[in-house]
């Protein structure tokens, strides 16, 4: 079963120092994996005399794919313990990328696994969190003649408006949380005076207003 997690509301960048190596990290909200890796490779572009830009994104609801880069770190050091401290704080649809600038001090596999993963915590600590949880697409489809007026009650309502079709009849979409199914339901055929028939679609995540 889908299961809520948490995104990022904006880009948060954050820097820590360790043995004189600066940890510079930067997460943002990604929807796909070619978006995370694009943010990757603007960061890596923002600093070229950087000595690694490290890498770690998990996406969609259950989390996968999640993937993690160590770029030229020892294996598992970086990209490791990056991801799994996005995963063990819920995060996901969520990209890290911490740049490293070497300080002339080695810090060993356990203090560069420390570093890394103390970078994308803290950062995580400033960031804005953004609730996702699971909801249903709910086609709700009605004849020209009315659809006006019942898209204007929908987009004055809490239910968020995702798409118009115009076909045959007006297909309007919106996505409802699972728990207030019928309620919606219940609301469509009062707004519509019965004329709008309801269907149920995929699950998708929406933010939660909770």
């Amino acid at each position: 079963m889908a299961e809520p997690y948490l995104t990022v509301g904006e880009m948060v960048e954050r820097e820590i120092e360790v043995r004189r190596s600066r940890f510079i990290c930067a997460v943002a909200r990604v929807g796909a994996e070619e978006e995370a890796r694009a943010f990757a490779a603007g960061r890596r572009r923002a600093h070229p005399g950087a000595a690694h830009t490290c890498t770690a994104f998990a996406i969609g609801g259950e989390r996968s794919p999640a993937r993690g880069d160590d770029d030229g770190e020892p294996g598992g050091t970086a990209g490791a313990p990056m991801l799994d401290t996005l995963l063990r704080r819920g995060f996901s649809d969520t990209v890290a990328v911490v740049t490293r600038y070497f300080g002339g001090v080695l810090l060993g596999a356990g203090g560069l696994v420390r570093a890394y993963g103390r970078a994308v915590g803290q950062t995580l600590d400033a960031v804005r969190p953004v609730r996702m949880v699971p909801a249903v697409v709910m086609a709700v489809r009605i004849g020209h003649a009315h659809a006006g007026r019942l898209e204007s009650d929908l987009r004055a309502s809490p239910y968020e408006v995702r798409d118009v079709g115009y076909g045959e009849d007006v297909v309007i979409e919106t996505a409802v949380e699972r728990a207030g199914l019928a309620g919606f339901e219940e609301w469509v055929a009062t707004a519509s005076a019965g004329r709008a028939r309801v269907s149920r679609g995929k699950v998708v995540f929406t933010p939660s207003d909770g």
